[in-house]
């Protein structure tokens, strides 16, 4: 039998090698978006795929195609448990974002992983290169502490393309669903509730993405001699964006739904909230109810890009257009085409004096309920809690994994968990991202507990 103090001082013993593995993966650009060097995202498959052999596991690199051309890259390891254990598949992913602003990273390379203190700092340390490596190292000390053999028969899955939306998703899992079919699905791509407090995401909001253009003229004008009968473009936008909230920052489009967030949360205060977020002060925050509520399982819309005239060439003329990119994320339990509908309608019916509007969708994707009450999800919480010597929390994401609602329409038998290891100073997809050394031991800590429990090997003492 496994237990929680052998665990850890097992994963302690090892920790250099563990934090030595990340911070190799890091040093590989495996940036997955167009225009970076489509080389290394193979070279990154390839490492991981080295490392999978290496604790056991036949693996290969693999991709199929997507719908706009070859699938990134992507790796796929199995390993036999004992006859009749639970089938249990592990998700990551090795792809990475750009690193944004050089200047804005303290580090001279951002591909070079750097401790200062507690964290170590690099693009991929968190998101989600620790995903891949805690899975790695659980791995490998599940099969030592167990007589050789893993608990369960694991299959592992690390994704080259989710930081680009996954285009070969769907695909890939059609291509390879024999292979991929598990009792569990444990998704390693989230974050604990704060350092030291372990967490279970057990909701994630869904996202449409919109572009509204809205026309008032054939073509630009004069401002000083057409400028009051006509309302230009850009001003038009800016009254249309305002409609989409209500006088308290409530997203005002009808037909989208909302509910209170489930039990077992944490309180979150305004004041943790303004912090981890930097809001400025004086900036009131937004919305009504519950602040979990307001991030987890209510509506919210962001104008996240928008065509107009810069500055530099800005000159005396009434824009005729204007366009503006929308970003909204649904709570779960809402129909992602009857929200695209509702946006849609709402655009159309108050545009302004009478402006044309033009909407054409973008990413769409489903909002995920996982809950916390399956047998699998029990063993998560033991296994998160024996690890961290905390109480683990179930947390919802405002943010969205499309996929996950995949996985779980694709094998709807599985019971789907979502772990991971970012925090609230992590940073994710911005400069300096990081992750906290000590939270990355106790969650290996966890995943090889949570193996173990799934087994049936993990002792209670």
């Amino acid at each position: 039998m496994i237990n929680a103090d052998a665990v850890s001082a097992a994963v302690h013993d090892s920790f250099d090698r563990v934090v030595r593995d990340l911070t190799e993966l890091v040093a590989i650009p495996s940036v997955s978006a167009s225009g970076h060097d489509p080389a290394q995202v193979e070279r990154s498959a390839e490492h991981v795929a080295a490392l999978l052999r290496d604790a056991g596991l036949e693996a290969r690199v693999t991709s199929v195609p997507g719908p706009d051309g070859p699938g990134r890259p992507a790796v796929l390891a199995h390993r036999d448990g004992p006859v009749g254990s639970p089938r249990v598949l592990l998700y990551a992913h090795h792809d990475v974002q750009p690193v944004g602003d050089p200047s804005k990273w303290r580090q001279s390379d951002p591909f070079t992983a750097e401790r200062r203190g507690e964290r170590l700092y690099g693009r991929g340390t968190a998101d989600d290169g620790a995903g891949v490596i805690s899975l790695v190292h659980a791995l490998r000390l599940a099969a030592e502490l167990n007589d050789g053999q893993l608990p369960c028969s694991v299959t592992v899955f690390i994704e080259g393309e989710e930081e680009v939306g996954s285009p070969s998703f769907e695909a890939f899992l059609d291509a390879y669903r024999e292979q991929l079919e598990a009792d569990v699905i444990v998704v390693a791509d989230s974050s604990n509730w704060r350092v030291g407090v372990p967490a279970l995401t057990t909701s994630l909001r869904g996202v449409i993405q919109v572009d509204v253009r809205l026309d008032v003229l054939d073509h630009a004008l004069h401002s000083g001699q057409y400028g009051g009968p006509i309302i230009d473009a850009v001003t038009a936008m800016c009254r249309l964006v305002a409609t989409l909230h209500d006088d308290v920052g409530d997203v005002a489009v009808p037909g989208l739904v909302s509910r209170p967030v489930a039990a077992g949360a944490p309180d979150y205060s305004d004041a943790d909230f303004r912090a981890d977020a930097g809001v400025l002060d004086g900036v009131r925050l937004a919305g009504s109810g519950e602040l979990t509520a307001r991030l987890w399982t209510k509506p919210a819309l962001s104008v996240i890009g928008m065509d107009v005239t810069p500055l530099r060439v800005a000159g005396n003329v009434l824009a005729p257009s204007c366009t503006a990119r929308l970003s909204m994320r649904i709570a779960p339990g809402q129909d992602p085409a009857a929200a695209l509908a509702a946006l849609s309608t709402h655009l159309e019916t108050h545009a302004p004096f009478g402006a044309r509007v033009t909407v054409s969708a973008g990413e769409m994707g489903p909002a995920f309920d996982g809950g916390a009450d399956s047998p699998a999800a029990r063993a998560a919480h033991w296994a998160l809690t024996q690890a961290f010597g905390t109480e683990a929390v179930n947390i919802g994401q405002g943010g969205s994994i499309p996929f996950i609602a995949t996985l779980k329409q694709t094998f709807p038998d599985a019971q789907v968990l979502v772990t991971g290891i970012e925090d609230p100073d992590t940073r994710a997809h911005s400069e300096d991202e990081s992750m906290h050394l000590g939270d990355f031991e106790r969650i290996v800590a966890a995943d090889v507990l949570l193996l173990a429990r799934l087994g049936g090997v993990a002792s209670a003492d």
